[in-house]
């Protein structure tokens, strides 16, 4: 090493970067990358971390995080701010150094912008964005004043929620909605147009069929909203897209037919973009999963499961996700207490703590299972999110001037996920108990600060910061 003298080196790594890995590490001052090269040429640092040999990755970014929807029926900030604390304490113990997250209300957000990002500045030991959820005419109205505030991506849910679960209080879109919100942003740098696609209609029709043959298992729940009722909605998304020339991004795709979609229009160059969630890579029906995997859009089966990985290694799926959505379990409840084969329509719509196994299920079923390489894993987790909501090159690689957002991960450490796997509010109602996961983070670095080494929180609360686009 060098004489000049840095904040941080990492070396010995097995370096991931945008153009291949490396052998060596890398150097960090003042929060940000200032070298990536081999061993001997790097300088000395005031603070030095022997990798060991393992991996350096860009730390994640999960796109796609609900803190504060336990508060839909009211009391949302209070939720807001509790979540922050929880959940992003969940995602740096598992590599995961940014998120972004929805914002969720009736009113006007212009107004409100400034309130959720000082909740993050005190509470979130990562860093965050945000989106915002359009409800009404109002909120497509606001898009450009937003825009100045730094949130340029604009969730629609298509027609979703349009009958089912009243509770959430979620506002559906029709095809005119989603039509005025592509053309307010045809004027937004960086901006895009979130979707879930789901046909409610068809889908209400389907579970009255499902309900009256009697069936509670999760299957049933998956033929409740069949592939076609993600894939009609996927669809129309993609040929307003090409009619706009507007960026359009399908969230949380879950079935075959959407892929082929998505990849036919892109080999036309339309800009639309597609998302899995890490749990959909996990599971397919075919498992003995049980109740644990309610989620909308549901887990399906074996065939599908198999054409997400291949939409993932093709990049017709650009994007990896979770859809973590903090939510508590009723009462001091035992998870070996949970019917896990019990009635799917009674079961608890209860969130995942999805950011706790983002990295780990790329790593153990992706690059573990060959199915990913780890130029992928980056790619998927980090650098493809950086560059479509507007944060690259400040986030999402290992080059020098970006922040020093890093992970070391040990390909071989092994663990099997309980309670004590997940450091969120609610660890109990995750479809991965009793997984053994091989391939983990053992170090998180938000912007050069050591913030988790080997399972340990070194930091406190409030670390995070607000990055407007």
């Amino acid at each position: 090493m060098t004489a000049n003298q840095v904040d941080l080196v990492i070396y010995n790594a097995e370096v991931v970067t945008p153009t291949g890995k490396l052998s060596g590490g890398v150097a960090v001052d003042d929060e940000e990358i200032v070298q990536v090269d081999g061993d001997n040429r790097l300088p000395s640092g005031k603070e030095e971390i022997d990798a060991k040999g393992n991996v350096l990755l860009p730390g994640a970014i999960d796109p796609h995080t609900h803190m504060g929807l336990a508060g839909y029926q009211g009391g949302f900030d209070e939720h807001f701010e509790y979540d922050f604390e929880t959940e992003t304490r969940g995602a740096v113990h598992a590599g995961v150094t940014t998120m972004l997250t929805f914002l969720f209300q009736s009113e006007p957000y212009t107004p409100s912008v400034d309130r959720y990002a000082d909740i993050g500045s005190k509470q979130s030991y990562v860093d965050y964005g945000f989106h915002a959820v359009i409800q009404s005419e109002v909120h497509v109205e606001e898009i450009p004043d937003l825009a100045k505030k730094g949130i340029t991506s604009f969730k629609l849910f298509f027609n979703m929620y349009k009958t089912a679960a009243p509770i959430l209080n979620i506002e559906h879109a029709d095809v005119g909605r989603l039509y005025d919100t592509l053309k307010q942003l045809q004027d937004v740098p960086n901006g895009i147009a979130m979707v879930h696609a789901e046909n409610d209609d068809l889908s209400k029709r389907k579970r009255a069929e499902v309900e009256a043959d009697g069936r509670t298992d999760v299957t049933a729940w998956a033929d409740s909203s069949p592939p076609i009722s993600e894939a009609m909605q996927v669809e129309q998304v993609a040929r307003l897209a090409q009619d706009t020339q507007t960026p359009a991004y399908i969230v949380h795709v879950s079935a075959k037919e959407s892929v082929d979609i998505l990849d036919t229009y892109q080999s036309q160059g339309v800009p639309i973009y597609g998302e899995v969630l890490a749990g959909h890579l996990a599971h397919h029906t075919g498992q003995d999963i049980g109740v644990f995997t309610k989620v909308s859009p549901p887990v399906r089966g074996p065939s599908h499961h198999r054409r997400l990985w291949e939409g993932v290694s093709a990049t017709n799926l650009q994007h990896v996700g979770t859809d973590h959505a903090p939510s508590s379990l009723a009462g001091d409840v035992n998870r070996d207490d949970i019917d896990r084969y019990g009635d799917i329509w009674e079961a608890p719509r209860v969130g995942r703590p999805g950011m706790g196994y983002l990295l780990p299920i790329l790593l153990s079923e992706g690059v573990n299972k060959n199915r990913l390489t780890l130029e992928e894993v980056a790619n998927l987790s980090a650098t493809n999110t950086a560059k479509r909501f507007g944060l690259y090159p400040q986030k999402g690689a290992i080059v020098p001037g970006a922040d020093a957002d890093l992970v070391i991960a040990d390909l071989d450490k092994s663990v099997i996920v309980d309670d004590d796997f997940y450091h969120t509010m609610e660890p109990r109602w995750s479809s991965l108990h009793g997984w053994e996961l091989t391939g983990l983070p053992t170090h998180t670095f938000v912007r050069g600060k050591l913030t988790v080494a080997d399972d340990e929180l070194l930091v406190d609360k409030g670390i995070g910061e607000y990055l407007p686009r």
